[in-house]
């Protein structure tokens, strides 16, 4: 990303500017499909809806920064050039971080596992929260690795498979579905119509009678309310949970854009006002109830989560540039046709917007999507899948109980087919190391 910042801040044609964009892109897909997972990975389970939160939040201040520069060229070259500072942090203080105490189970490195939780939780390796924290991350190692219960080498290879080829597996583990809820809920994030705001809110503003300047600058106060908005997010994704904030948003992103369309074709000052708030709104909604850089992290299991994030992740980069594509020439050519239908010949759009007939649709086919097949998140997926295979029934149904075992417990190990004995060996030999 460094090379690909310099490269573009320093672009005087159209050649070099492409070149620098797609090197740029290679270090920012694999930092957005990797900085979620390790995240998560290094989170307790009861804050850590709320730590990644703080990750989107940073996402929608870098989106701040950027409306406020301004003049001439300077307008995109210095938010791009904010990026080699920001990475220069990120390569500096990557080097004072533990690898994530998943990865070292997974490698075999017990001690050092139970050494970074123990650090993580600001507890002492013995006790018992740090223990069962790890019995859990153990536990999950060896559903995902199909350890045997003659033997604890996770790296056994009669034991191991193509992770690749276990995202189509369905059984206990449920992967096809669980990969399948994390590369929709990324598309999801934008056909909402989100990036539409966050990309042409200078034009969208303008289209509504607003002076060049006055656009820019509502624009910019747009993007600092959406920063400010995200912050609430921090405080409920924990406390109310995913599935209610991801329908709260749909709902109301969904009324907000129903909303412009019917202001779309109403003439008049009192009409542009309220869609210019209305831009604010949805921002908001938006702001308050996505957690979709949260639940692709969450949902998966550890032996295909590299390869299900990478595809979240390409299928939201997929959509936003769909997305962002398709509505520049819409603006300019059939406007609402594209969405609609043939509308009467004497309607004629006042101050057309963001095609809102088509996303406040998508909005609202996002409500049942979420509320029949996307459970909560919140607790241990890896439990909560397989005791929905165990007993036949959805996992939406099993995420909304109260009873599901903590994980590392012998209940859970049963739901996950792990033999006692083998949990017992595995518990014995990590306090030996």
């Amino acid at each position: 990303m460094i090379i690909g910042a310099i490269l573009q801040a320093t672009s005087y044609s159209y050649a070099q500017l492409v070149v620098a964009r797609i090197i740029t892109g290679m270090g920012n897909g694999l930092n957005t499909s990797t900085v979620p997972t390790y995240h998560a990975e290094c989170s307790p389970a009861a804050k850590r809806g709320s730590l990644i939160m703080i990750e989107g939040s940073l996402i929608t201040f870098g989106i701040m920064l950027s409306y406020w520069a301004s003049g001439s060229s300077a307008q995109w070259r210095v938010p791009i050039a904010l990026q080699i500072v920001i990475a220069l942090v990120m390569v500096c203080g990557i080097n004072f971080l533990p690898e994530s105490p998943r990865w070292l189970v997974k490698h075999g490195r017990n001690a050092e596992a139970v050494a970074v939780i123990s650090a993580l939780e600001d507890k002492p390796s013995n006790d018992p929260e740090v223990q069962r924290t790890f019995y859990a991350i153990r536990e999950a190692v060896q559903i995902e690795e199909l350890v045997s219960p003659r033997s604890q080498d996770i790296h056994d290879t009669k034991q191991k498979s193509r992770p690749l080829r276990e995202l189509f597996t369905n059984g206990r583990s449920q992967n096809f579905r669980r990969a399948s809820l994390g590369v929709i809920n990324q598309c999801f994030q934008q056909i909402t119509g989100i990036n539409l705001i966050v990309y042409y809110a200078t034009i969208l503003f303008q289209r509504l009678g607003l002076s060049d300047v006055t656009s820019r600058i509502i624009a910019a106060a747009n993007g600092t309310e959406f920063f400010l908005a995200s912050l609430i997010a921090i405080f409920l994704i924990d406390r109310v949970g995913r599935r209610k904030l991801m329908l709260f948003g749909a709902v109301g992103q969904c009324l907000t854009m129903a909303l412009l369309a019917v202001l779309g074709s109403i003439n008049g000052s009192g009409a542009q006002v309220v869609s210019a708030v209305l831009l604010f709104v949805f921002n908001s909604f938006f702001a308050v109830a996505t957690s979709s850089s949260l639940q692709p992290a969450e949902v998966v299991g550890l032996r295909i989560r590299a390869p299900a994030n990478a595809l979240s992740t390409a299928s939201n980069w997929t959509f936003n540039f769909m997305v962002v594509m398709v509505t520049g020439p819409s603006f300019s050519t059939i406007s609402w046709r594209t969405y609609i239908g043939q509308l009467p010949s004497s309607y004629v759009p006042t101050h057309g917007l963001i095609h809102p007939p088509v996303f406040a649709a998508l909005n609202a086919f996002i409500v049942p999507i979420v509320y029949f097949f996307f459970p909560e998140t919140a607790g241990h997926m890896d439990i909560i899948f397989a005791l929905a295979y165990n007993e036949g029934i959805s996992p939406v149904e099993v995420s909304l109980r109260k009873d599901i075992p903590l994980a590392g417990s012998l209940e859970a190990d049963r739901i996950l087919g792990i033999q006692s004995s083998a949990v017992t060996s595995g518990r014995n030999s990590s306090g030996d190391e």
